[in-house]
């Protein structure tokens, strides 16, 4: 049992598992990228904890940039998705691979890349 604050909450899947399952999907994504080069976004901040062990898995060339976007205002969707912190880092001719906790709203726009 781990408790936060006034909430108690039990474990329903270890460490060790995630840990195990991370590992794995580094390895499918070092094999499959494997001569290429890769740029993970990582959605912040839910995505922050599980980037960060995730790329600690990661042997093909590559870097990892973050973005921070809200689409809510409390907890209600604002109906848009504000771009607080934008993308620093140039994605021209690399693989784009985007790490999110959370997917509730689909967004698409191109840009010229």
């Amino acid at each position: 049992m781990i408790q936060l604050n006034d909430k108690s909450f039990e474990i329903f899947i270890s460490e060790e598992e995630i840990l195990n399952k991370i590992s794995s999907l580094a390895d499918e994504v070092n094999r499959d990228y494997n001569g290429k080069e890769i740029v993970f976004i990582a959605i912040l901040n839910g995505a922050f904890m599980f980037a960060s062990d995730f790329v600690k898995c990661i042997t093909v060339p590559s870097e990892i940039s973050f973005v921070k976007v809200s689409s809510y205002v409390g907890t209600t969707t604002s109906g848009r998705v504000d771009e607080l912190i934008g993308l620093n880092t140039s994605i021209r001719g690399k693989e784009v691979v985007i790490i999110e906790d959370i997917v509730d709203t689909l967004i698409c726009y191109v840009s010229e890349l």
